[in-house]
């Protein structure tokens, strides 16, 4: 058992991640495969654009035709988007042009297009203000894809983007892996169902619905299970219920109290401990492992857990932190680092060193006037200030003072 830094800690996550294989495939229509991932890759089932495509109004012309100035061109057409074959085949000779609309296929003979306020029209002519270049406003036929090209891997998270590709392919399926089923077991005597009244000593369990929306914005399908007593065997049979999902998540009794059972518990069932700390704050105590389980073929691939902080912003951290790249990856998606961004702090901030610390805060400020400010909070169990924060500032285990102004690493909140 160790505690380590919270870049070993990841980058253990990290490598047990991507030794994790999805489940099987299925079909999904188009609107429901989003923040799916995709099983098969998907290739161009013709050129992109299947034309010459104008990116202006104005006209199509010969470019040559505009070397020498002043000149007149008579205009013999107009071609708009969706324009018929017949329409688009007229040859463009020279001394002619064609009105052409933003997104129509440039007719044969064109290899340029002159932007509608760059000539003066005059019946059936136009007089041009300025020259062209061989090329200028046309994206040529095939330049963003060819015809059997791949479009997207497999592995591909499914955003808005992705479904247009898939749509611009006539697929109103799409072939996806089975979202990874994610059992969720909160722990704790002193936790009560959420439509009860708490006695003075007793909380809602929060942490159940929180982790449970946070997996299904991973991609994943969550399981709630009955909250644990803090009994070594009604907590094994808890965690026996959990072994059928391909992730279990445990929260609260992982510190180091009297009551505090869950590693011992785990250890009874032969688990393996990758680490049993992180140097962050919050989140210190947090568990990663896995659990015996059949051999798949030759393999014998464990069900990986975590063991998460029972107070709220704990548990909600770690997650963001160590549980999503194992989501990922159980989805069948590629599993990527952490993305920081920097921002300028707005005031100054004091902390101890040798912990990483992860802190509730507001980012705001416009364009390059980017800043990001703490919210004030009374610890790790202060969902109140989670919710009203977009992003965590990331406080490096070395630095006691930064001040306002300088540069300081953010975590945003991305909504998957």
């Amino acid at each position: 058992m160790s505690v380590v830094t919270f870049t070993e800690a990841r980058r253990i996550v990290e490598e047990h991640a991507r030794r994790q294989k999805p489940g099987d495939t299925e079909m999904a229509p188009l609107l429901e495969a989003r923040r799916r991932v995709l099983a098969t890759e998907m290739v161009a089932d013709r050129d992109f654009p299947p034309f010459p495509r104008s990116t202006r109004d104005g006209y199509a012309v010969r470019a040559t035709d505009l070397s020498r100035l002043p000149l007149r061109l008579e205009v013999i057409g107009e071609i708009k988007a969706g324009a018929s074959s017949e329409v688009i085949s007229r040859n463009v000779q020279p001394g002619q042009a064609v009105e052409i609309m933003t997104g129509a296929p440039v007719p044969p003979g064109a290899d340029a297009v002159l932007m509608v306020e760059h000539a003066a029209r005059e019946g059936g002519f136009i007089i041009p203000a300025r020259g062209v270049a061989s090329g200028e406003n046309i994206v040529p036929q095939g330049a963003e894809a060819r015809a059997g090209e791949r479009l997207l891997a497999p592995g591909t998270r499914l955003d808005p983007a992705a479904l247009a590709v898939a749509a611009s392919i006539g697929q109103s399926e799409i072939p996806v892996y089975r979202r990874p089923r994610v059992a969720i077991l909160a722990t704790g005597d002193e936790l009560v169902e959420i439509s009860a009244r708490p006695e003075p000593s007793q909380i809602r369990n929060s942490n159940s619905y929180s982790l449970a929306a946070q997996t299904a914005e991973a991609g994943a399908e969550p399981i709630i299970l009955p909250v644990a007593r803090d009994e070594a065997g009604p907590l094994r049979e808890a965690i026996t219920r959990g072994l059928p999902a391909d992730l279990l998540l445990l929260t609260g009794g992982v510190s180091m109290g009297k009551y505090d059972l869950v590693e011992q518990v785990l250890a009874q069932l032969q688990a393996e401990f990758y680490f049993t700390g992180a140097l962050i704050q919050p989140g210190r105590p947090v568990v990663f492992g896995g659990l015996p389980r059949a051999r798949e073929g030759a393999i014998r691939r464990p069900q990986l857990f975590f063991g998460l902080p029972g107070n709220p912003v704990s548990t909600m951290v770690t997650f963001d932190l160590f549980v999503d790249p194992v989501i990922a990856a159980l989805s069948g998606a590629v599993v990527k680092p952490l993305v920081f961004l920097q921002a300028k702090l707005k005031s100054e901030l004091r902390s101890k060193t040798g912990l990483t610390r992860f802190l509730p805060a507001v980012l705001g400020g416009e364009f390059e006037n980017a800043e990001v400010e703490a919210v004030r909070w009374q610890g790790s169990g202060d969902v109140a200030a989670t919710a009203r924060a977009n992003c965590y500032l990331v406080v490096p285990p070395d630095r006691e003072c930064i001040s306002a102004g300088e540069l300081i690493g953010v975590l945003v909140r991305w909504s998957h």
